[in-house]
């Protein structure tokens, strides 16, 4: 198997910039359960088995449904997101 690539020798500053931003948005007063979900989508739609797979471990150690996090991969049916975007506006998402 071949080594995976060093980030931090290959470009620091590239990983500064990712510590940098998920520092914001840790800090940024967003829901962690809504960070989960941008993160787990942002991977589904990049095609990274290993980060879908981290993300959703994440997401279930921190108390999200099954719902929820099965719901990421029809993102794109009007209906399904039409009540996940009430349910995240009025906070009532488990």
């Amino acid at each position: 198997m071949q080594p995976r690539l060093d980030m931090m020798k290959t470009s620091p500053a590239a990983v500064k910039a990712v510590f940098a931003l998920e520092q914001y948005v840790q800090n940024s007063g967003l829901e962690r359960r809504f960070i989960h979900l941008i993160k787990l989508r942002a991977s589904q739609i990049n095609g990274c088995a290993y980060c879908v797979d981290m993300h959703v471990k994440e997401s279930r150690h921190d108390g999200l449904s099954e719902q929820w996090i099965n719901m990421m991969c029809v993102w794109r049916n009007p209906r399904c997101m039409t009540r996940v975007n009430a349910l995240c506006s009025a906070g009532s998402m488990p």
